[in-house]
C-alpha cells in the first residue's frame, strides 16, 4: 500500500528522511569517502531504501551530512539496524566518527 499526502500543490510518496551529521576524524577524510562508496553498496540493497546524499562541509570538511530516504522509519530502526548489513557498515565506517554521530527522522511537511 503506498502512503502519499498532498504537499504544497503536489501529491507525494511519503518518505522518512533519515539525516546524520557525520564528524570524521581529522586526516582521516579520504579514506572515510573510499569506505563509504563501499558501504553505499551495503545500505542501497537493504529494503525499503530509496536513495541517499552524501555531502561534505565546506567550513568544516571533516564534517558530512548524510540524508537517506526509506519508505518506512521501521525500514531503517528494524530492518536495517538489525540486519548483517548494518553489522557489515558499521565494521566499513563507524571507526572514523568521533564523537558518535547524531542520527534523527524527519518525514516531510512542505516541498517546492
Amino acid at each position: 500500500m503506498s502512503r502519499r499526502r498532498a504537499i504544497g500543490n503536489c501529491d507525494h510518496a511519503l518518505v522518512i528522511v533519515e539525516h546524520a551529521l557525520l564528524p570524521v576524524k581529522a586526516g582521516q577524510e579520504a579514506e572515510f569517502e573510499a569506505a563509504f562508496g563501499q558501504a553505499r553498496e551495503i545500505i542501497a540493497g537493504a529494503a525499503g531504501f530509496r536513495s541517499l546524499t552524501l555531502s561534505r562541509c565546506i567550513e568544516r570538511p571533516g564534517s558530512y551530512l548524510l540524508l537517506v530516504e526509506w519508505e518506512r522509519l521501521e525500514d531503517h530502526t528494524e530492518g536495517f539496524r538489525g540486519s548483517e548489513r548494518f553489522e557489515r557498515w558499521r565494521a566499513l565506517l563507524h571507526h572514523f566518527y568521533a564523537p558518535t554521530p547524531m542520527v534523527e527522522h524527519f518525514e516531510p511537511v512542505e516541498r517546492a
